[in-house]
Parts: structure tokens; sequence; C-alpha cells
């Protein structure tokens, strides 16, 4: 279950345990790390702003802290390339919206159910995939799927069955492990249907002692 300490988006820039993405007192593109939240604009799943007028760019401060260390990671074995951030903050009203949207259909099994409560509303979950060293995202071609694109491509549980029947190339793969090996530096943790998605710290442990950001 949720914690029952709750706090609303508008008044995270007053909370210490949060940290900017961008902007003073957070990373930035100096540090490995860019941001294009994509639920902020049209280029998501819904085709539409999921955030309206809601600041989103922000990370608990151990999310934050492990972010910037897969930065210099990634950095240390390819020099010039970076994490492009997708999505962070994810405030519970949000999830809530979503989920009335997917619940019961196919898709829903790629958002968490907001009674449970998602690790993105808490500040300790990211969406991320990465800029080489001339700039380019890893998108769909380069991953295999694309960010947010609700199949089986997407699963990296199911790494070994796409290379054997060739619906992902060696290529695509070793990119999404180059992305794993990076965050997993920084604390995080993949999951098995979302080559994108990286919770840090135990899901149980966060929802029980963090505080959930409506």
């Amino acid at each position: 279950m949720p914690s029952r300490s709750r706090i609303r988006v508008e008044e995270i820039a007053r909370h210490p345990a949060f940290r900017r993405l961008v902007g003073p007192g957070g990373p930035d593109d100096r540090a490995g790390i860019a941001v294009d939240l994509r639920y902020a604009g049209t280029n998501n799943f819904a085709g539409r702003c999921l955030y309206r007028d809601l600041d989103c760019a922000w990370l608990r401060i151990e999310a934050a802290a492990g972010l910037a260390e897969a930065a210099r990671w990634l950095a240390a074995r390819r020099p010039g390339w970076r994490l492009l951030v997708l999505d962070a903050l994810r405030p519970h009203r949000v999830q809530e919206a979503i989920w009335a949207e997917v619940a019961g259909t196919p898709d829903a099994a790629y958002f968490a159910d907001p009674a449970a409560g998602s690790m993105h509303s808490y500040g300790m979950a990211v969406d991320v995939t990465l800029l080489d060293a001339h700039g380019r995202e890893a998108g769909a071609a380069e991953m295999g799927s694309g960010f947010d694109e609700m199949s089986e491509a997407s699963h990296p549980a199911l790494h070994a069955e796409h290379l054997a029947s060739g619906r992902l190339s060696a290529g695509q793969v070793a990119l999404r492990e180059l992305l794993r090996q990076a965050m997993s530096a920084g604390g995080f943790a993949g999951i098995a249907t979302e080559w994108w998605h990286f919770d840090h710290g135990p899901r149980e442990r966060v929802r029980r002692e963090f505080p959930l950001v409506e």
C-alpha cells in the first residue's frame, strides 16, 4: 500500500528530499544527463500532454544521485555518451488518470495500479535511453522498440527468444545491455517488460517509507 505521507507536486520545490533534474541544484547536460519528459508533450503513447502545467522534472535525492553515478559510468566507457531522461516524477493524480484509461486493456500490464503506487509517483523511478557522442537518441531503430511501445519487443526478459527469432539484433540487445549496466552502476534495477524503465530501491520499502507525490 502507498505511504500515508503525501505531498502535492506543486509543493515539491520546497521539499528537501527532492532534487530538480534541470536547473539550480540538479544535474544538467554537462553532467551527462539530458531531459526530454515525453509526458510533458505529445510524443507519448497517449499522443497528448499528460502533465499539462505540472512541473515533473524531479527525483528524490537518492534516485538523482544514482542517475548522476550512472551517467559517470557511461561517460567513462563511452566518452561523449549521455543519458536521456524520458520520464521521472509522475504525480499520483496523473497515474490515476492513465490507469482509468488503460484499465481492462492489454496496455494495463505496462502501468502500475495506482492502488499499489507507481515508483514514479515517489520520484524513485526513471524512464531513460541513450544519446550517442553526436547527440543522437537511441530510439526504436537502435533499441528494437520505442519508448512506451507496449509489445513483447520491449521486454528485456525475452531477449534470448527475440535474438533467436531475429526480432531483435545483437546490436539492439547490446545497446539495451549498455543502458542496463549504466543504470545498475547507479543502483537502479530494470524490469522484465520495459527496456527503458528503472527503479531505485526496493518497491515495498519505497511504498512504505517515502511520501507519495500527488
